[in-house]
């Protein structure tokens, strides 16, 4: 049988299948209909310094083979991760990621510090959330301000880093070579494409802030290519998400020089995807005389 297993630096993953950030929750609820142990890791749900409630009005919309949201980082906040979370987040046997998100610089440090004595494996720093003093500027958008929460983040942070890269980005090439330049462990791409979507009803747009997160399948093709431009020019790993729903679509990812793959939109279609992918994907790779995902990697 193929072997899976990949390595990230010193972790060990039993397989490369990650479930993504803020549709997975932090893996108490999926583990009701199966054991979330079986996947390579799990990365929590956005965390932000402080709880947030989300925004206002709709926040799913489907679309055509993809699904459009505006939640707005709902979540208990760090310190109500590890007070109410941590308990069964913390002893996963499968890699446990800490997704964390900030209004301003120092909430992103303030945040990762909280975490330094955490049981967790890695942090994952988002950084395409608003820049409230940059007047709404995203973190991920233009790359020098991007450096500066790296480096910071770096300074504090004890876990290895990786930093979720926006689509948005002016140039995300450039933006992940800056990763790499202020010390990340690695990078993950891509987050979310910016959208819109309206209801000619109503004569107005469908989300209250007007524009949305478009990801799923019709994403895929965008998701391949900026992966495979950022493997091509950076010597950190990096882990591909963005309209995974089969083992086929992860082995295009690894060919296209991911290290490492997050599913995301399709738990929301199959609560089961996880396991019915890392099977299908086990299967793939034996009749397609695979043996490791290393003789793969990068061949593009």
């Amino acid at each position: 049988m193929a072997d899976l297993r990949v390595k990230f630096g010193d972790i060990e993953f039993k397989n490369p299948i990650i479930m993504a950030s803020g549709t997975f929750g932090f893996g108490k609820e999926y583990n009701e209909y199966y054991d979330v142990n079986e996947l390579g890791g799990i990365s929590s749900k956005g965390l932000t310094l402080n709880a947030k409630p989300g925004n206002n009005g709709l926040r799913i919309y489907e679309t055509p083979s993809g699904i459009m949201n505006s939640v707005g980082l709902e979540n208990p906040g760090v310190q109500g991760f590890i007070d109410h979370e941590m308990p069964f987040f913390g002893n996963l046997k499968c890699v446990r990621i800490a997704n964390v998100g900030g209004g301003c610089l120092e909430d992103y440090v303030k945040g990762v510090e909280l975490l330094n004595d955490q049981d967790i494996d890695i942090v994952e720093l988002n950084i395409s959330c608003p820049n409230v003093k940059a007047g709404g500027m995203a973190f991920g958008i233009k790359n020098e301000v991007a450096r500066e929460v790296v480096r910071e983040v770096r300074k504090v942070c004890k876990h290895p880093l990786v930093v979720k890269l926006s689509p948005n980005a002016e140039d995300i090439v450039g933006m992940a070579k800056v990763c790499e330049e202020e010390g990340a462990d690695g990078v993950s791409l891509v987050n979310t494409f910016k959208a819109l979507a309206i209801d000619i009803k109503r004569r107005k747009p469908v989300f209250e802030n007007v524009t949305a997160g478009l990801s799923g399948p019709a994403i895929k093709p965008i998701a391949l290519r900026m992966v495979y431009e950022v493997s091509q020019a950076v010597n950190i790993p990096v882990i591909g998400m963005g309209g995974i729903s089969s083992a086929k679509d992860i082995l295009e990812f690894i060919m296209a020089g991911a290290t490492l793959v997050q599913l995301g939109t399709v738990n929301f279609m199959n609560p089961e995807a996880g396991i019915q992918i890392l099977k299908e994907l086990e299967e793939l790779m034996d009749s397609e005389g695979i043996k490791n995902l290393d003789e793969i990697r990068g061949i593009i």
